[in-house]
């Protein structure tokens, strides 16, 4: 046992590294071989301690940037309890196992555990408190051959396939151990076979429906971590200044802007509700002659406030607004407050809660060189994990994918490239050009296929000029993302029910 939780917690620290900012793709299918091998020949008990064990050594140097964020307590609990995911498919997977349903064949048996493996992570995703869709083994593919699957099938078919390759090599070596050469030489070839499948998906990255001529800001934020929001208007400015550097170099280009886009939060102080942040943003509306997508908090409910984007016209007006529909439990808004008071006083820094928007994420602009008015998908930071957002947004006619996101408190670790990570999979999931427009970095714009075309740094007010394709086709996961992802979910639950039914029928007599 001492072995499996050797290999167990070194799988976990690997497919840690498989993420940015390491970001060594190849190690995530060595990670899971190492998990497979870890729970080859354990009970339930055993299966939950090494999957515990696994997922606490992934996730905690995952998400080191929320011990950056906050302090050790919340960065504690929250790997922990992620790890507990894990546990329950080491629980799974040896009940699966013992079952005797697998058989000796090649293909049972990795197939089953990429099955349970998406089906853990979708359920993680959904719950509790909404779920954590963060880390899912989808996101550490973008620049693998593998990456295009997301264009079939979603995150959940991507991240089925990625751990059915891995547990291909764990497959590999448990036969070369058991001196089994045909299926020891056989389980590597299908896992490259599963890898490079991908590269044979046709992503598209034509401009199929025009182009939108795009200035993006990155204004910066001071590096004050849970602070660098706490002078009023001073992001606000920020980002005012960085637009008139930006207007200044598309005019000495002779570039026309389209569209003006700032991130999450840049306009710190809502401008329908201050003379002062008003000016600043029409003056930026204004220079630009364009329309300008803004992020700012709404206080105007009496019993919270919205995380809100505002689409603003050069004359003042605002033309449209969203709402960020899945605000992130205990960092926007604090569940069941008084009773997580006792393990972190930080919670009340969250002194007011944030609500949930009801409304999709879309907003339509008109745009003078397209002579009509586009659709964007449009997205609030956390959100461009959730599967059913995006997906909705891009079914509901949006043409150009945009993440506003305010990485300001996490300071130079990898949570803002991590993200860039998922935008990169959502745009090959949607087949949309996507930009990811941050207040400190990393901001970038992004290829359908997943290719990133520009790319500022952490910690430096920055602009993006370009001319960004508008894409109206769906692709076969935005067409049955939705069900696909529950097959996977309900597939696992057949299984794992299945396979503890076997054995209660096995134990006792009824």
């Amino acid at each position: 046992m001492q072995w499996n939780i050797l290999v167990a917690v070194a799988s976990g620290l690997l497919l840690a590294a498989a993420f940015p900012d390491v970001g060594w793709w190849p190690l995530a299918f060595v990670s899971l071989a190492g998990l497979w091998w870890a729970l080859r020949d354990v009970g339930a008990w055993g299966g939950l301690l090494l999957g515990w064990l696994y997922g606490v050594a992934f996730f905690a140097p995952h998400v080191w940037w929320a011990y950056v964020a906050t302090e050790i307590t919340p960065w504690a609990a929250l790997s922990v309890a992620e790890g507990l995911a894990w546990g329950l498919l080491g629980v799974i997977w040896a009940h699966v196992r013992r079952s005797g349903m697998l058989g000796e064949g090649l293909l049972a048996g990795p197939v089953a555990f990429g099955l349970l493996w998406a089906g853990v992570e979708q359920l993680r995703s959904i719950m509790p408190f909404e779920g954590f869709p963060w880390g899912r083994l989808a996101f550490a593919m973008a620049d693998s051959p593998i990456a295009g699957l997301a264009w079939v099938g979603g995150v959940p078919f991507l991240g089925f396939a990625v751990a059915t390759a891995g547990a291909f090599l764990g497959l590999a070596f448990e036969r070369g151990v058991q001196r089994r050469p045909v299926q020891a030489a056989a389980a590597p070839a299908l896992a490259l076979v599963i890898v490079f499948s991908g590269a044979l998906v046709p992503l598209d990255s034509r401009a199929t429906d025009g182009e939108l001529s795009v200035a993006v800001i990155q204004g910066n934020v001071p590096d004050r971590g849970l602070d660098s929001f706490s002078q009023a208007r001073e992001v606000l400015r920020n980002h005012a200044a960085e637009s008139s550097v930006a207007v200044s170099d598309a005019q000495a280009q002779g570039r026309a802007i389209d569209l003006m886009i700032w991130p999450e939060n840049a306009a710190d102080v809502d401008p329908r509700v201050d003379d002062q942040a008003y000016q600043l943003v029409t003056t930026a509306a204004q220079e630009a002659d364009a329309p300008l997508l803004l992020g700012t908090v709404d206080y105007t409910p009496v019993n919270g406030r919205y995380n809100t984007s505002l689409l603003l016209s050069p004359e003042g007006v605002v033309l449209d607004t969203y709402s960020k529909q899945r605000p992130v439990p205990f960092a926007e808004y604090i569940p069941m407050r008084s009773f997580a008071r006792h393990f972190s006083p930080d919670v009340d820094r969250v002194s007011v809660d944030m609500l949930a928007g009801t409304e999709p994420a879309v907003m339509q602009v008109a745009i003078d060189s397209q002579e009509r008015a586009v659709t964007l998908a449009t997205v609030i930071c956390f959100e461009v994990a959730v599967d059913d957002i995006v997906r909705e947004a891009v079914a509901l006619g949006g043409e150009l994918l945009v993440v506003q996101t305010n990485n300001a408190t996490f300071g130079h670790t990898a949570e803002s490239t991590q993200q860039l990570q998922m935008t990169r999979i959502k745009a090959i999931e949607t087949g949309r050009y996507a930009i990811q427009d941050s207040t400190v970095g990393v901001s970038a714009i992004v290829a359908p296929d997943g290719r990133v075309l520009q790319e500022t740094e952490l910690f430096t007010a920055a602009h993006m000029l370009a001319d960004v394709g508008l894409r109206t086709d769906l692709t076969p996961a935005v067409r049955f993302g939705g069900w696909i992802a529950w097959g996977v979910l309900i597939g696992a639950g057949v299984l794992a029910v299945s396979a503890v039914g076997r054995r209660l029928r096995e134990r006792y007599e009824w």
